[in-house]
């Protein structure tokens, strides 16, 4: 049996519902080159147990996808990315994602948890996010 290319995740605290955190997990691993087109996505059944959610739950935020034109459900086979959202931007992540993990690693030294981490840089990006439209 061939590993999934995603693993999804739920966090009760981030204010999405589980469908939409899916839709928003794939979303991100297409735009960040980590799921390509004709990769599978784990079947309704596997992703529902993993998760202890209910099956319409996949099915609606896969049916989702499927409307956006990022992934094709075939019956009897699953459900494979049709589209990335990927763009030329890809190649400046790495240095930036090291960036990132330096920025990570000085939070944690600093006393900083996940929470406080993850609440400072979306305050910050918030914040910030208004300013660069300028």
């Amino acid at each position: 049996m061939e590993e999934p290319v995603i693993e999804f995740h739920l966090n009760s605290r981030s204010g999405l519902s589980p469908y939409q955190q899916l839709v928003q997990q794939v979303r991100h691993a297409l735009r960040l080159g980590l799921l390509r087109e004709g990769d599978r996505l784990p079947t309704v059944k596997d992703v529902a147990r993993q998760m202890a959610v209910n099956p319409n739950t996949v099915l609606k935020a896969y049916r989702e996808l499927e409307h956006d034109g990022l992934v094709a459900a075939r019956p009897g086979v699953g459900t494979f990315v049709t589209r990335t959202l990927a763009d030329d931007t890809l190649a400046a992540q790495g240095p930036l994602r090291k960036d990132l993990r330096r920025w990570l690693a000085k939070a944690r030294l600093a006393g900083l948890d996940d929470e406080s981490i993850e609440a400072l840089f979306v305050s910050t990006f918030r914040s910030t996010a208004g300013e660069d439209v300028a």
